[in-house]
This record gives C-alpha cells, structure tokens and sequence, in this order.
C-alpha cells in the first residue's frame, strides 16, 4: 500500500466564496490507501482537549492570538474561548469592517480548548491580531476571508502568522503542520491516544535555517520576505517574484517523445510513455496528462489535478510529487521512497528541500502532494486523548 493522504476537498465547505482563500486544503483520511477498512475505527470522544504551548521566548502570552476556524456541515463557523461554535455572521464585522474572533491565551502557559467535531485551521498571530473578514460566498451564504499572507495588499501582510490543519470527527484526529502557502511562525503539533506522535517539530535554528537556504538561491531569493516569512514559489509566481518557466525545460523531458515513466497505486500498476505532447499511463485504466505548465507543478493543479476517482487521482499524486522532487526523469518507477534522491540539480524546488532539511524527522509540507510516500508532516489517531499545538523558538 502506497501512503498517501487526500488533503484536497476538506476546506471546501470552509472555503467556498471566501475571496483570500489559501491554496493548501485539508486532510481527512487516507484516502489512497494505508487505512484498514476491516476494522471499524472506534469512536472518537464528542470533544478533545488542546493545548496550545508558548514556548517563542520573544512573545509572552497576551501577544499571542488563536483563531480556530473552519466548518461543520458545509457551514462555516469558529471557535468561542468557551469551546462553544459559532456560525460566521456578516454581523460579526466591527466599525474597522473585520471581525475579532481572537482567543486570547492564558496569563501564562498553557492554554487548554476543547474542540468539538469539525474540520479546520489553527491560527496563530503574534504581536497583533488578524484581520478576518466575513463574507458573502457565491450562495449568500456567511463566509470568512482569509489571510493571505503571500499578497502585499492583504490586511494581515504585515502580520507575523501561521497555521496548523486538522479535521477532528467520530473517527479521530487528522492533523498537519503546512507550509504549502508560506512558511513563518515555527508551529509543531503533538497527538495522542493510540500512540504519541509529532509533526513539524524543527531542529535547533530551523527557521533561520530554511531563511538562508532558500535566500542564498539567487532564483529563490526574493521568496524570502525579510524575517517575516518565506512565501512558496507558487504565490511567487502569481506574485511576479518568481519565473513562470522555472520548471519548463524539465518538463518537456518527461514529455518528450517515449520518455517512460511507472506509477504503483494501490489500484494497480500504470506503465506511462511521453506520446503526442501526453504523458500516457496504461494500466487498471488509461489516465492521460496534457503537458503541465510550472505553475500546475507548484500548485499541483491545472493539467495535474487529482480528483478523488481512485485511478486518476493517485496517478496525478505521485506524479506531481515526481515532479516537485525531480525524481521524474531519474527514475522510472514511482513513486520513490528513497529521500536521498529527492531535490538533485540546480532546477529543483529549493524551497520544500530546505523545509525537509530543516525538520528533526526530515517531514514537511513543502506542496500540496508532499503526502505521497509519506513524507508530510502529518500525523493521525482514531483515539486520541489530547492536542498539543507549540509555537516552538525563533
């Protein structure tokens, strides 16, 4: 069985008409294999305990806002200080025209939530509070704007912030640090109950690290936005930061004419061969990709969008992951699991390479299929007993 977790659809609800909506969605299950379905999951508790930890050093608590947000049911709604949720209401924007859905941390360490069922994201802001501001999607319907750290005219560009997702139902916790959108405030989660796990838990002086790796590439460089956070290259494309070529000429190698790449999902086998400007994969079914632009590599979209249809969509998966790490043209048979072999040569994605480097279990969310073979900094139980989100030292 081919790891791998479906982070594509569980913002949907969350997201919809929303008008700063980030890139990256959520995680639920894994939907491509690696859960047994012939025992039934027990239940999950109806609320689980979180903690969040201040562990900074720069920030003391009262400097410290939490936003809990996401949605139940296709409604969006946020979390109350009290563990109560509440439906995002246009009402709810004051005279400034944003809302204050902040939960303010203890006086001093721990602070302890109870988060009732629902899928979503952990904010965290330091020095100032966030700007969300509430909305009417495409229906009507409340919807909430989201920060949009990787566009200069957002409301919240100035302000040091960053975000952990999960979805919490019947059949447990599904959690993940991302760094699919941007990378800035140091975040680690800690789940347990069945067992005790971590993820996005960075080696001493990891941030500065992935600063001065990504910034010492000099096409990479301007991703780096002071010490404030260091964008993906995708919104660095959108944002004219970054070449919209970048990818192109490896590409058109994985493209050209008989190049020959496999794919093992857990339906099956698919043999691909580059075919008339298509990449074109036999197997269980025949699945066919039109030559993808960079920007559909980074954002793992476009012409390499993965449905959740069982033959496709895995197939899409791993070969965007072959595509982010340059294993594609070094390797016919996919995905690869050997991590030694990911980010060779000058032309590669610099940027997930030093969030990877910069992790004590090297697990990162550097793009949206960094899940395949299960190098995400993801983590899951079907009993958990408590959460615990770090804002871990500068």
């Amino acid at each position: 069985m081919i790891p791998m977790v479906n982070r594509r659809n569980l913002l949907k609800g969350a997201a919809a008409g929303a008008i700063a909506v980030p890139a990256a969605g959520l995680l639920a299950t894994r939907a491509f294999g690696g859960t047994d379905t012939a025992v039934a999951p027990p239940s999950a508790a109806a609320t689980l305990p979180v903690h969040i930890v201040n562990n900074t050093g720069e920030w003391a608590n009262s400097s410290v806002y939490l936003y809990v947000v996401g949605n139940v049911d296709g409604r969006q709604v946020r979390l109350t200080p009290d563990g109560a949720l509440a439906p995002i209401s246009l009402d709810d924007n004051g005279p400034d025209g944003f809302t204050d859905y902040a939960i303010p941390l203890a006086g001093s360490g721990t602070t302890t939530l109870h988060l009732p069922y629902m899928s979503g994201r952990i904010y965290t802001a330091l020095g100032a509070k966030l700007k969300f501001k509430a909305v009417a999607d495409g229906n009507g319907a409340p919807a909430l704007a989201y920060p949009a750290g990787w566009v200069p005219t957002d409301p919240n560009y100035d302000v040091l912030h960053d975000c952990a997702e999960f979805t919490y139902n019947a059949d447990g916790m599904f959690c993940n640090v991302t760094m699919v959108d941007m990378f800035s405030v140091p975040l680690d989660v800690r789940l347990q109950g069945t067992a005790d796990q971590t993820a996005g838990v960075l080696k001493p002086g990891g941030r500065q690290q992935i600063f001065t790796e990504v910034g010492r590439n000099d096409t990479y460089a301007p991703l780096v936005i002071g010490d404030r956070r260091v964008l993906a290259p995708s919104h660095g494309l959108d944002a004219g930061l970054f070449p919209s070529g970048y990818f192109d000429a490896y590409i058109d190698r994985i493209w050209g004419e008989g190049h020959q790449l496999n794919v093992r999902t857990n339906e099956g086998y698919f043999t691909g061969r580059g075919s008339g400007g298509r990449l074109v994969f036999n197997g269980p079914a025949e699945v066919a990709f039109d030559r993808p632009t960079t920007r559909d590599v980074l954002f793992c979209d476009g012409a390499l969008h993965a449905p959740n249809d069982g033959m496709r969509g895995p197939v899409a998966a791993i070969l965007g992951a072959a595509l982010n790490r340059t294993t594609a043209h070094s390797h016919i048979e996919q995905p690869v699991t050997d991590a030694a072999a990911f980010y060779q040569g000058d032309v590669t994605h610099h940027y997930a390479k030093a969030l990877h480097a910069a992790m004590e279990d090297g697990r990162a969310y550097g793009f949206a299929f960094d899940d395949v073979a299960d190098f995400a900094s993801y983590i899951q139980d079907h009993a958990p007993q408590q959460f615990t989100l770090t804002l871990s030292p500068f």
